[in-house]
């Protein structure tokens, strides 16, 4: 067991475990039901998982850190996903990435002190038409300039200060 890990409540995973057999095949299911729940994949619920599915430790982290999907960190209210793809490159990605780190005092990976933002940059979100894009949670903002991106993540703080 894992002796210095964050106390989740892993009861939260019963209905997982109860709905997938016992079954190695199952280890990307269950980890995206667990991401859906806790919001990322804290290291004890990770030890719970690979217990419940017949897999070593080393396997459950080892897929958890291959498959982009899955966050081992806890993620902002707003997660900004910035397309740094060739049409979004070309198009000045670097430069809205530039403003987000500035406006945000944060770099790629990282959470905002106040837990509000989390920035990951990500090799295409599909919207090549739009580039520069990013997303943030579900709402996808094309076209972008740093201006305009400062703008949009300056309306996000303002109706979280209401």
């Amino acid at each position: 067991m894992c002796e210095n890990c964050q106390k989740s409540d892993l009861s939260l995973l019963d209905g997982v475990f109860r709905d997938m057999e016992k079954n190695q095949d199952n280890l990307i299911t269950v980890l995206q039901k667990a991401q859906e729940i806790y919001g990322y994949l804290p290291t004890d619920v990770l030890y719970e998982i690979a217990e419940n599915t017949g897999n070593s430790p080393a396997k459950v982290m080892g897929v958890a850190t291959f498959y982009t999907q899955f966050r081992l960190k806890k993620v902002g209210k707003y997660l900004i996903l910035l397309c740094k793809g060739t049409a979004c490159h070309v198009n000045g990605a670097d430069g809205i990435e530039k403003a987000i780190c500035e406006e945000l005092k944060i770099s790629d990976g990282n959470t905002t002190d106040d837990g509000l933002f989390s920035l990951k940059t990500v090799a295409c979100l599909g919207c090549c038409s739009l580039s520069p894009v990013m997303m943030i949670n579900e709402e996808t903002y094309g076209s972008l300039t740093p201006s305009k991106t400062v703008e949009i993540l300056r309306e996000i703080k303002a109706r979280e200060e209401k």
